[in-house]
């Protein structure tokens, strides 16, 4: 092993062992939708949908909020030609190195034309970074963990992880095929349907200076103290994905000013690729195009909602989550960049190479 990176991992380990985690947020005190902001704009990956304010959407019928449980659909009681009435939400509160656990017992995945995600993102994309923690199109049957950043984070690494290096390119942007660098699972209860039978689980996303990891946890097997008052990552087990520094990717520079999203997409850029909806047999026998099934099949759509139990961030000891970090790890690809600034999440191209599906 390089010893630059025999130091880094050592370092990785030892942040994580020693990170003394304090509960900053949790969005299930007081109102959860007051937490964040609403995207009523066009979608910024082409998707058939039809994003609304918070307003529209409770006239519509697609948010639900009681007492430990909020929920968000899409429309599933019109025909809708021009893209599915959904939600996207964003925190009002930006983060930057971060513990965020959430508890979910219900996704929109594992349905033909669905994109959903729950992830992350800089205001500057891809200077500021990507995170996709949770994120799929159609019916795929395991969870796709994936980085986008700029070129202070050109290529994987990745230790200790349980998943599968699907893509190694983390470099988004102009001249890219903007796919990022992945790790997946085919484990069916990471994702979609599976997961839903599952009654879902918990995704703890650990946010340090030099690695990001990713620990999925089924219903009825996560740790007593992931959703606690002191979390302690290292006590975890291995993670499904966790993604280094190295020599080509320096984490602490290229990830900062993080929001945390969810939203459901239809088609567009990822699952709107005839390639992708060809890939997906069991989809595409139901239509001809993404968009014409999202379009006539309302009722396809029941169990496209995202149904969340638990939302909390918590930070290391006195370290203010909302402010930038002052270190940076120089690695060789540490230079200047500066990107046209955008609010989408990744725009993905064919990834008919991936040998997960």
């Amino acid at each position: 092993m390089h010893v630059t990176a025999l130091l880094h991992s050592l370092s990785v380990l030892a942040g994580s062992a020693f990170a003394a985690y304090k509960l900053e947020d949790d969005y299930f005190d007081g109102s959860f939708f007051d937490k964040f902001e609403f995207w009523d704009l066009d979608d910024p990956t082409h998707g058939f949908v039809k994003y609304g304010n918070r307003t529209t959407s409770e006239e519509l019928g697609l948010l639900n909020s009681t007492d430990g449980n909020i929920k968000m659909f899409v429309d599933s009681n019109n025909v809708t030609p021009k893209g599915r009435p959904s939600v996207r939400i964003k925190t009002s509160k930006v983060y930057n190195q971060a513990l965020i656990v959430v508890d979910m017992d219900h996704m929109p995945g594992g349905i033909c034309g669905t994109w959903p995600a729950f992830w992350t993102l800089g205001p500057a994309w891809p200077s500021h970074g990507e995170i996709d923690i949770l994120e799929g199109v159609h019916d795929q049957p395991g969870n796709k963990v994936t980085l986008h950043s700029g070129p202070l984070c050109t290529n994987l690494t990745n230790t200790g992880g349980t998943g599968k290096v699907t893509l190694t390119e983390c470099l988004s942007g102009d001249g890219t095929s903007n796919t990022g660098c992945q790790i997946a699972t085919n484990d069916s209860i990471t994702y979609g349907a599976g997961f839903n039978a599952n009654k879902g689980g918990v995704y703890a996303t650990e946010w340090l200076a030099d690695s990001i990891s990713i620990w999925f946890f089924p219903r009825g097997h996560c740790p007593t103290d992931a959703l606690g008052d002191c979390p302690d990552p290292s006590s975890w087990g291995p993670p499904l994905a966790r993604f280094m520094t190295g020599d080509e990717c320096d984490i602490n520079a290229a990830f900062r000013d993080q929001q945390i999203i969810f939203d459901t997409t239809f088609c567009g850029d990822w699952a709107g690729q005839p390639t992708i909806w060809g890939n997906a047999t069991s989809c595409a026998k139901k239509a001809d195009t993404c968009e014409a099934y999202v379009r006539d099949n309302p009722e396809a759509f029941e169990e496209a909602y995202w149904s969340v139990n638990a939302l909390k961030v918590y930070t290391d000891g006195d370290k203010k989550s909302n402010a930038p970090n002052s270190t940076v790890l120089l690695t060789s690809t540490s230079i200047p960049y500066v990107a046209q600034s955008t609010e989408g999440p990744t725009v993905y191209e064919s990834q008919s190479t991936n040998t997960v599906y």
